[in-house]
């Protein structure tokens, strides 16, 4: 018998409670009964991205569909934006700006880097024009964290906003919009938040609404300000995944009922936990001291087919990890570590890697790094 274990960057695996509440029957969403738990949703969505003076809007759409949202909203003809590149996703704000035809800046890290917040005070000294800003917090394809909250206290010092892609961030790195002054944030329901995919939500806080107001760019189901006046009288401009809010609603109550700071102290103790215990099987981080607590990526050993590790622990074991993308195809094992997990996870997830690796040839010695995952997670490191 095969068991199915996700330990990728998204989909994450989804707790059984959330499971059931998006297997109710289902009800109208123009009704009473569905207006009252969307909105209650938005207002919990409040706590996951640490806000009270933004809002929070709901989107029918993976992550990627509200980042152009994003785009689409926050910038005019004729504007220019500073992106900063460090990998698939960061790069992904670049293509959006190009396909509204804005002019972009960029500031490329290596991949596996985290930014120099100086380089983006660098180029924003010398372009008074920038508007926005695009990051990422946490680059899924090389496993790199970066830090906002020093970007953004240098985006305000040049009078432009800045828009975070936190997609797999939110609900496992410290995320403060409002302490951090971010203007806009967004994250999937795939990630962090223990949800299938579906909806994305979107934070937009109020410095941000000048710029929305008057925003020329073509906009019509991602149009912020239709998503404002429908969430005033909680509901939302197009029809929504009715099962999925309700299943949502049901996963920031767990979240509510942890504590956000207990979900953020969860996700370093067990990031921590996989880093060390595949240092300890003699294999090297690819983000190094960048490192997200989102996923571990780990460069692959010379000489060692890790894509095909990949595919024969999934069909045989159930256990899934990622490989790398693009570019890094063929170099990176990816292990996510986000959402629904716990210490033994995390204990199998590093079994199924020397597992994988042993049976490839790779001199491992098995036990080795469980034995180190386990010191750790019993001393509650």
């Amino acid at each position: 018998m095969k068991k199915n274990y996700l330990f990728t960057p998204g989909p994450t695996m989804v707790p059984p409670e959330v499971s059931l509440a998006e297997a109710q029957p289902m009800i109208h969403h123009r009704t009473p009964q569905f207006s009252q738990i969307f909105y209650e949703l938005s207002e919990d969505l409040k706590y996951l991205f640490q806000t009270k003076t933004g809002e929070v809007y709901t989107l029918m759409s993976s992550g990627t569909g509200a980042m152009e949202a994003c785009v689409a909203n926050v910038l005019s003809k004729g504007d220019k934006a500073l992106v900063i590149t460090s990998g698939k996703f960061g790069e992904r704000w670049v293509e959006l700006c190009k396909c509204f035809g804005i002019e972009t800046e960029v500031v490329s890290v290596e991949y596996g880097k985290g930014v120099e917040p100086s380089r983006v005070e660098e180029i924003l000294k010398k372009n008074s024009e920038i508007k926005v800003v695009f990051a990422t917090q946490s680059e899924t394809s090389t496993g790199a964290l970066h830090d906002i909250k020093a970007i953004s206290q240098i985006v305000k010092k040049y009078s432009a906003l800045i828009v975070v892609d936190a997609i797999t961030g939110i609900g496992v790195h410290k995320f403060l919009m409002d302490e951090w002054n971010v203007d806009v944030a967004v994250t999937g329901s795939q990630k962090g938040c223990m949800l299938p995919p579906g909806l994305a939500f979107v934070c937009v806080n109020s410095g941000a609404w000048e710029a929305v107001e008057k925003g020329d760019l073509p906009r019509y189901y991602w149009d912020f300000r239709k998503m404002r006046k429908n969430l005033k009288n909680k509901t939302t401009p197009f029809t929504p995944a009715v099962s999925l809010v309700m299943a949502m609603k049901t996963a920031m109550e767990m979240i509510k009922k942890e504590g956000i700071e207990n979900v953020w102290a969860r996700h370093e103790r067990l990031a921590n936990a996989t880093r060390e215990g595949v240092k300890a099987l003699g294999l090297e981080l690819f983000a190094g001291n960048s490192s997200s607590n989102v996923l571990t990526a780990i460069k692959a050993p010379e000489g060692v087919d890790v894509d095909k590790i990949i595919k024969k622990l999934r069909d045989e074991t159930g256990v899934t990890f990622t490989g790398g993308q693009d570019s890094l195809k063929g170099k990176m094992i990816r292990i996510g570590h986000m959402g629904y997990v716990n210490d033994f996870d995390i204990i199998l997830a590093i079994s199924a890697l020397e597992k994988g690796l042993h049976e490839a040839g790779y001199p491992v010695e098995l036990g080795k790094g469980i034995t180190r995952v386990q010191s750790l997670l019993v001393k509650g490191r």
